[in-house]
């Protein structure tokens, strides 16, 4: 992976933890939580989409499957902690 490849990764990541954490509602957590949760729920998303026999192509559905994978990831997260 070139400089390129690994800033869209982490924008994708980033912007993908954002969405999750203002879907969910469980505040501001960072630029770092934010690239963290997108890069981890960007796994689950592809691993669900993939059973789903879903195929998410481009920068569009990138940002699309880790939304939805950090927004499960959260949603567990929250049930959980409390």
């Amino acid at each position: 992976m070139d400089i390129t490849g690994l800033i869209i990764f982490l924008a994708i990541g980033a912007i993908a933890g954002w969405l999750a954490g203002m879907l969910i509602k469980s505040g501001g957590s960072g630029l770092l939580m934010n690239i963290v949760v997108g890069i981890v729920g960007a796994v689950v998303g592809g691993f669900l989409f993939g059973l789903l026999g879903i195929s998410a192509g481009g920068i569009i559905g990138s940002i699309v499957t880790a939304t939805v994978g950090a927004v499960l990831l959260l949603f567990i997260l929250g049930k959980v902690k409390s």
